[in-house]
């Protein structure tokens, strides 16, 4: 009996003092990551850490940004997201400073020297590295599957799903301008740019567009002597604000001949939205769909 009656003693405090009795909720078992490794997660992870301005969007988005306890110092959207913890820069993240966030799971886009560190001491580590739009919605419901948002993700990637359509729908059998999209010209007699098989050569053929550059990889640096080959009809600025159109105006030379130098058809965009591997990628295609036909778009 006084066993009995201690047994329900400690019962009462726990209730009274709030102190879940529940076990942790399941987590979804085994999952597959973009890198093709089985990973077995057993429980719902509540401390989250996200290695990629991407992820941190993806999360903040499925309403758990309660659950993150770590970005790095590039995550600046949402708002929220700037007031978490940081454990380092974008590639250059800290190993101790990412543990001292006692973190259930870590998610990163896999570019990160931190990564297999982090893996020999213990921690779960999911790598989301989506090749096309279509690897973006399968990873947003795959962060949905390991946090308990199914039907978050499902109901967030209906609507992106919904936006693109809409778009592709209205530029479909227009006339295609063609694009050269500038990433970073610190050196513009050789500009980097988005090649086939990038995000950004999806987003310009859906916003109604053809890119100039018609061959892989993603991402490389082209000649201006190609540049001026093609002479594209108009150039997009994804290193704005570092790069102007006035800067492109006053470009010396060559730059001179191009027709969207002389039409002042150069547009800046905010390459967050084109290059970010997560919700508002929607935004990038309804940005470019706008610069390339604001006839459908006004």
């Amino acid at each position: 009996m006084k066993r009995l009656a201690l047994v329900l003693l400690f019962s009462t405090l726990v209730l009274a003092s709030g102190i879940a009795c529940t076990p942790p909720s399941p987590g979804p078992g085994a999952i597959i990551d973009d890198l093709g490794r089985t990973l077995n997660i057993e429980e719902t992870p509540q401390r989250i850490v996200s290695l990629a301005p991407s992820i941190t969007e993806i999360l903040f988005a499925l309403d758990l940004g309660d659950k993150v306890v770590g970005v790095t110092d590039y995550c600046d959207y949402p708002e929220e997201a700037r007031a978490k913890p940081s454990v380092g820069g974008y590639f250059m993240t800290n190993r101790e400073t990412i543990m001292a966030q006692n973190p259930d799971i870590v998610f990163s886009d896999g570019h990160d020297p931190v990564c297999a560190q982090l893996e020999e001491l213990g921690v779960t580590m999911v790598v989301l590295q989506p090749k096309d739009i279509a690897g973006i919605f399968k990873d947003i419901e795959l962060v949905g599957e390991i946090t308990g948002k199914e039907a978050e993700a499902e109901e967030l990637v209906a609507e992106m799903e919904r936006r693109i359509g809409a778009v592709a729908a209205r530029t479909a059998g227009a006339e295609r301008p063609t694009v050269f999209y500038e990433i970073d010209a610190s050196n513009p007699a050789q500009p980097w740019t988005a090649g086939q098989g990038s995000f950004i050569d999806a987003l310009i053929t859906l916003a109604g567009g053809e890119n100039m550059v018609k061959v892989p990889p993603a991402w490389f640096q082209i000649s201006l002597e190609e540049i001026i080959a093609s002479d594209p009809d108009i150039i997009i600025l994804g290193d704005y604000p570092i790069v102007s159109p006035e800067d492109v105006m006053n470009r010396p030379g060559a730059w001179q001949g191009l027709s969207a130098v002389q039409n002042g058809a150069i547009y800046p965009i905010d390459p967050d939205l084109t290059s970010r591997a997560g919700p508002r990628i929607v935004l990038g295609l309804e940005a470019l769909a706008k610069i390339i036909h604001p006839e459908l778009f006004p």
